[in-house]
Parts: structure tokens; C-alpha cells; sequence
């Protein structure tokens, strides 16, 4: 009898050792550069343990299944998770019941194009630049808003996003139109209200003033110069306008040429009076705020100076001066023409120099 009691004994703080070893202290199984472990939707207990167990993060299988069966309240979440360092099994049952799981951060800037947030979801290796395209082109989670949008573009909002690595192209466009969702609603309503002044109509011109100045302080004064042009049927004439028809034909090179300004699409606005059929680019919350309410100004015209804004004028005149001004800043000769344009041509923009 003493020496079954013995045995017990032994046998009890071999196993209380054990799971001592197993539970309580950090254990690191794999290489220095970290391990992803993707648990699967529908994942038993037992199935996670080994999946653990595999890829070196718990010492235990069976230790781990133990500890999941005696948290019963408390279910393992599905994903991938990355483990960089030791940690203990109650730390991991903990990272994997809350859901933590990895994510990378995407920093998409104020008016970025689809195309320029396709590129950078590639760089970053989300997913690839094709299958953010597919799911930015169809516009089916704006219509309530826009039944007229050509696509997402102007509804992706310009952000810091979390994605796990491996993440859709749908779930990815999905975020960006509920963080857009989010900020619309936050945002004052026109007053007075304008006639026909639809929710496509903002962004589209919101996106335009986004990609003609970098400065928040100045976007509603372009936006106002803009609704001007508007309202007397005036061409916008605005080079960006431009650059997107040309990008959307696959042809853009990131400079545009005087015989650019003739190429032939809805979007140009050299050729066609009003707003482009959409957005041109996703614009941040300045922008939008400044096409919901522009300042109320004479002026018809602007050319950038060289400090990142632009000056503004209420005659053609004035603005023919105000080029001359911006290239003697620049050191151009006085006949140079402004991307193809005399300067007797009533541009809304200047040179495609200008830093975004």
C-alpha cells in the first residue's frame, strides 16, 4: 500500500510538473522570425491544440486541449494569429478567445485615386492590384447614395485601415465605403439646401478640389472658384479632370502634354461643361466639407504659386498676370505656354508641376 501511495505520489507531481511546464511557462517552438497560425472557421478544440502544437506555440497539445475544455465559456475565435516571442498557454488561449488577430495597417492618403490604392494594397501585399480594381469598379455598396456612381471611386475614404494579411478585395473597398459612410454622416447639410445637389455631385467635386491643392485652408475658396464656373456654364477646366480620363484608359504616364488636354472622354473638362461623370479621386473630410459649402468669391480663376497654394483673380486678365507671376517665380521664359494653353486661354489650373 505504501508503495502505491508512493507511485501516486510520484505520478501526481510528474503530471503537476507537467502541466506546470506546459501552462505556466513561456515556450517559443519556432524560428526567431515569428510563426502565422490561421485557425479555421468551425475549428474544434482538439484541432486547435495541434494546430498550436505544429507550429511550435504551446509546449502541450494535450495540455492546451485540457485548458480549453476547462474554459468551456469561452469560445476560440477563427483567423491568423502571429506569435513573435515566448508566451505562456493561458497567454495564447487569451489572444485567440479575444480575437486578436493579426492585422496590418494600411495608410491610404487623402486623395488617392482606385488606381493609386490598388498599387499600394500590391506594395503592401494585401492582395493584388487586379482584385482591388474588381471590387472597386462595381459601385453596388454606394447606390443607396449615388444610384448614378460609375464605380466606387470617391467613396473609398482616405484612411488608416487594419486588414489581416490575406485580406478580399470586397472586404477591403467594404471598410473604406463604411468609414466613408461614417464621416458623411457627420457632415453639415448645404444651407440652403441646392436643387439637385445630389450626394455624387459633392464628392465629384470634392475629389476635384482635393487633387487641385494640398492645403485644407484653401479648398473652399478652389471649391467656390469651381461652383462659380459652374453656375455660368464655364468650363472647370481642370487638368486633374485630365489625368483621370487618361488613367482610366490605361494611358497615363504621370505627366500630362498639351495634346493630352484634347484627348476625348466624358471627363475631360476642357471639352465638356459641368462635373465629370464621378469622382476623380477619394477625397478626405476638408474637401468634402468645402464642395458642401464654398466660399462665397468672385474669383473664376487660379494658378499655383510656388509655395503650394495658388493665386486666385476675378478676370481673365488678372489671371493671365498672375501665370506670368508664377513663371518668373519659376524662372520660365515669359512665352512659354502653360502645358500646351496660351496664356490668353482661361485655365482653371496651372503647371502639372506643382507638388500634391
Amino acid at each position: 500500500m505504501r508503495r502505491l501511495l508512493l507511485f501516486v505520489l510520484v505520478v501526481v507531481i510528474f503530471v503537476a510538473g507537467y502541466l506546470y511546464m506546459a501552462l505556466y511557462q513561456p515556450y517559443q517552438g519556432y524560428p526567431s522570425g515569428g510563426v502565422y497560425v490561421d485557425i479555421p472557421h468551425g475549428a474544434s478544440q482538439r484541432t486547435i491544440a495541434r494546430l498550436l502544437a505544429e507550429n511550435g506555440v504551446v509546449r502541450s497539445r494535450v495540455a492546451f486541449e485540457a485548458l480549453c475544455r476547462s474554459r468551456k465559456r469561452r469560445t476560440l475565435e477563427a483567423g491568423e494569429y502571429f506569435f513573435d516571442h515566448p508566451v505562456t498557454s493561458f497567454e495564447v488561449f487569451d489572444v485567440i478567445a479575444n480575437g486578436r488577430v493579426f492585422v496590418k495597417e494600411l495608410v491610404v492618403p487623402e486623395g488617392f485615386t482606385m488606381f493609386d490604392i490598388a498599387d499600394l494594397a500590391a506594395s503592401e501585399g494585401f492582395l493584388s492590384r487586379e482584385e482591388f480594381l474588381s471590387a472597386a469598379r462595381d459601385p453596388s455598396l454606394i447606390l443607396d447614395l449615388a444610384p448614378e456612381a460609375p464605380s466606387l471611386e470617391g467613396f473609398l475614404f482616405p484612411a488608416t485601415y487594419e486588414f489581416p494579411r490575406h485580406v478580399a478585395g470586397k472586404d477591403m473597398t467594404a471598410a473604406m465605403v463604411k468609414r466613408f459612410r461614417q464621416v458623411w454622416i457627420t457632415l453639415p447639410p448645404t444651407d440652403p439646401p441646392a436643387e439637385n445637389h445630389t450626394v455624387q455631385d459633392v464628392v465629384t467635386l470634392a475629389s476635384l478640389v482635393e487633387r487641385e491643392t494640398p492645403r485644407p485652408e484653401e479648398r473652399p475658396h478652389v471649391a467656390g472658384v469651381f461652383a462659380n464656373r459652374l453656375r455660368i456654364g464655364q468650363p472647370l477646366q481642370c487638368d486633374p479632370t485630365v489625368a483621370y480620363a487618361l488613367a482610366l484608359a490605361g494611358k497615363y504616364t504621370g505627366k500630362l502634354g498639351g495634346g493630352d488636354l484634347r484627348f476625348a472622354s466624358p471627363y475631360n473638362t476642357y471639352h465638356n461643361r459641368g462635373l465629370p461623370p464621378g469622382p476623380i479621386a477619394n477625397p478626405g473630410e476638408a474637401s468634402l466639407r468645402a464642395a458642401l459649402a464654398p466660399s462665397l468669391t468672385d474669383d473664376l480663376y487660379f494658378v499655383a504659386n510656388t509655395e503650394g497654394g495658388h493665386f486666385f483673380s476675378k478676370t481673365l486678365q488678372e489671371h493671365n498676370q498672375n501665370v506670368a507671376r508664377y513663371r518668373r517665380l519659376l524662372g520660365q521664359p515669359q512665352s512659354q505656354a502653360d502645358e500646351g494653353a496660351p496664356l490668353a486661354t482661361p485655365v482653371s489650373k496651372s503647371s502639372p508641376t506643382r507638388p500634391r
